[in-house]
């Protein structure tokens, strides 16, 4: 059950002071703080829309603030459905809450005809379809998520403000992992523009950069919009663009009464071209600005903010500078739970069974919610779930209203509403939930859920939720008195859909942790946890790891009470054993030892470019917990075997299949080249440098001068150079390799101890 925020009160308050009771005294301070730039750091679950929207209400009830002179803006039609319901509840009707653009829309549909003539170009709903056919005109054959993704560096530019010639060079520098040549990207995104441009289309990304280029040109119709809105609110500051950054410059002109929130550890959207940069510097750009921290966690239990004030604690960087200290304010609940599986649907059917624990335990299904790093993901979880006869919707895929089975549905309670001689409607008992599932029954729907997963199980969950609506609705307009008949409830879903307010699917939620964000949930489990995944393969620079751990963050503090935390060691049953739990947990999870931050592309305690190679026969430590080390394979990887391994899963496979070509084109067992072990050392510490190679055991002299490049290059992330290997017999070993591996592969592919 959610925890209620301090000082319930009925709505509307009576006056301007009413709008205050209830109110902490930090989300007091920003309901109060009504003139000058006002920048409040909200922490997760500390109750910010409450406090932004409060400060509102105050303005208007105390007549500082014209409501229709009031634009707040947030990222998601959702929050901006949420933030105007409670501004009604609080009597402060007339105040514009929309998206960026949204807003950015409405102001160019009516000031087009005016500054360019005409009516404003068609919006393009689905940009994908229109980049496939500028792809095709530059003969590109691309894979569906190569063309989704090159989709979204499309937009990434767009929101950047990079023309399509300057795309590559704007790649390189900010670090993109580009999903094709960038050579081949400015030219499809160059196509892709001549194509709108020859049939009369916009997309999203123009909206905003349209509304900019009007309120640039055109002094008058900068001047007519700031005379509209005169106090600005920015939700979810931390995820601002350069060109949303861009806009609310435009709208807010010389003056100072804007009010943003945001939190800098909840920043997960930078490659969308997000960035916190405009957050961390509100006090720069207006050191007379009143700042606010809002700490007071209503959301979680102790247990679960003390996790996630630890994740933070380790982070590092600008953003991790500014973090919040979170303080529960809720009874304490059970601790996290931490669990390690053999393999990916072992994993799943655990969870599974935990999830059914607490439904036998009361918890509903809606307030449960499984979280996966990307969609991917999901399908093993659907097929426990299924198996066990469990409810769950997906997060992330079409709108409920654009759902083929809603549009049908509502379709025919239309046409059952017209008149109660509809023969859908013959012998239907007076409830209404009955009268919409008579309806629904006439498509194939049935009380009871089909078995299995997939498409079907996803229809019937969306249409069961119609019905419960309709118990809902029902209920409410009796409570006040007003009839609640089929026409009603046709009524009340079209302007939900107008809303884009989808009821609730009585089921748990599989979501990736993106789309997780805003969200919150009784029971939360966090799964997939390991290296290569969280933080994800293709995050190598610091900023992009610390972006990972942020996202872990996000998907913790999305838990009230019960929290789950799993990771697999292989992807299939009887697979290797490979894989290793996130270090983001590390020196959280119980028996483990807090570790330094691993940089991107270097490892701990590794040499200067100037330290010499070889190596001293000083007593080893191991790295982690500083033990004298003795076996073997424990001095190679300078850790104790039992302690946790920051062994990056994708560098390893790669120096694997080198490893592997190496042998077959010297003719030589795999361990001559390197042992297993050497290559987990490597996998672990990814050197980068020659000195950093050199300070692994297993990397003497001579395999540094032979492999070394190549390795390096590995470590990389780039293609090893081909002419590196060097033709002939094999090397006599040197100092470095006289430790004897456990691991060894002969060249009779087994893995027994060395002789």
């Amino acid at each position: 059950m959610q925890v209620q925020l301090p000082g319930a009160q009925p709505f509307p308050p009576q006056d301007a002071d009413a709008v205050l009771a209830g109110l902490d005294p930090e989300q007091r301070a920003v309901a109060t703080a009504l003139s000058g730039p006002v920048c409040v750091l909200a922490g997760a679950g500390t109750g910010k829309t409450r406090a932004i929207t409060h400060r509102i209400a105050y303005g208007v009830r105390s007549g500082v603030m014209q409501p229709q002179r009031v634009l707040a803006v947030t990222f998601t039609a959702r929050a901006a459905g949420e933030m105007r319901g409670r501004l009604r509840e609080l009597g402060a009707e007339g105040v514009q809450a929309r998206t960026f653009h949204s807003a950015a829309l409405r102001q160019l549909q009516y000031f087009w005809p005016r500054v360019v003539g005409g009516e404003l170009p068609r919006l393009l709903e689905r940009k994908v379809q229109l980049v496939a056919e500028a792809a095709a005109r530059c003969r590109l054959r691309l894979e569906r998520t190569e063309l989704r993704d090159l989709t979204s560096e499309i937009e990434w530019a767009k929101v950047t403000q990079t023309v399509p010639e300057d795309y590559p060079a704007a790649a390189r520098k900010a670090g993109r992992e580009a999903p094709r040549d960038p050579a081949e990207i400015r030219q499809v995104y160059k196509v892709y523009e001549e194509l709108k441009r020859d049939r009369g289309v916009i997309d999203f990304e123009d909206v905003l950069l349209l509304a900019v280029g009007v309120l640039e040109d055109r002094a008058e119709v900068a001047e007519q919009v700031r005379a509209q809105y005169q106090h600005f609110v920015v939700d979810e500051y931390q995820d601002v663009s350069p060109l949303q950054q861009r806009l609310l410059d435009l709208w807010l002109g010389p003056r100072s009464s804007l009010c943003v929130v945001g939190d800098a550890s909840q920043t997960i959207y930078s490659f969308t071209g997000a960035t916190p940069a405009y957050l961390l510097g509100f006090r720069e750009k207006h050191p007379d600005a009143t700042v606010v921290k809002l700490v007071r966690d209503y959301r979680s239990t102790p247990q679960v903010v003390h996790l996630a004030n630890g994740l933070l604690a380790q982070a590092r960087g600008r953003a991790a500078a500014g973090r919040l200290e979170l303080v529960s304010q809720r009874e304490p609940g059970p601790d996290p739970v931490y669990t390690e599986y053999q393999d990916e649907p072992a994993e799943a059917e655990g969870t599974a069974r935990k999830v059914q624990a607490l439904l036998a335990a009361g918890v509903r299904a809606s307030e449960i919610a499984v979280l996966f790093r990307i969609n991917g993901q999901s399908a093993v979880y659907e097929q426990a779930l299924a198996d066990l006869g469990i409810a769950y919707q997906l997060r992330g895929a079409e709108r409920f209203f654009e759902r083929p089975e809603i549009r049908e549905a509502g379709m025919l309670l239309r046409g059952a509403a017209r008149g109660s001689s509809d023969p859908l409607l013959d012998g239907a008992p007076e409830s209404l939930a009955e009268q919409v599932r008579a309806v629904l029954s006439t498509r194939g729907f049935t009380s009871q859920p089909p078995t299995g997963s997939g498409a079907v199980r996803e229809r019937w969950e969306s249409l069961a939720a119609l019905v419960r609506l309709g118990e809902e609705f029902e209920a409410a307009q009796r409570a006040v008195g007003l009839p609640a008949d089929l026409s009603a409830y046709v009524t009340e879903l079209d302007a939900r859909a107008a809303a884009q307010h989808a009821p609730a699917v009585e089921g748990v939620t599989l979501a990736s942790l993106h789309s997780a964000k805003g969200l919150e949930w009784d029971a939360v489990f966090l799964v997939g946890l390991t290296e290569g995944m969280l933080p994800i393969t293709y995050a190598k620079t610091d900023e992009q790891i610390e972006e990972e751990r942020r996202l872990l963050y996000v998907g913790v503090t999305r838990a009230r009470a019960h929290l789950g935390l799993s990771w697999a060691l292989s992807r299939s049953p009887g697979g290797r054993a490979s894989r290793l739990p996130s270090r983001f947990l590390d020196g959280l999870r119980p028996g483990t030892p807090a570790r330094g931050v691993r940089s991107a592309g270097r490892g701990p305690g590794t040499a200067g470019e100037g330290a010499a190679v070889r190596r001293g026969r000083a007593p080893l430590k191991c790295r982690v917990c500083g033990r004298v080390l003795t076996e073997a394979v424990e001095r190679k990887l300078r850790r104790c075997e039992s302690c946790p391994s920051e062994l990056d899963e994708g560098l390893y496979e790669r120096l694997r299949d080198w490893r592997a070509e190496q042998a077959r084109t010297q003719s030589l067992p795999a361990y001559c080249v390197f042992t297993d072990a050497t290559l987990i050392a490597i996998a672990e510490d990814a050197p980068g440098s020659v000195a950093e190679l050199a300070g692994i055991a297993g990397v003497g002299r001579a395999k540094l001068d032979k492999y070394g490049a190549a390795v390096l290059s590995l470590c990389r992330g780039e293609s090893p150079d081909a002419s590196v290997p060097v033709e002939g017999p094999p090397e006599e070993p040197d100092e470095s390799d006289d430790i004897p591996d456990l691991w060894d592969e002969k060249d009779t592919g087994a893995n027994s101890p060395e002789k």
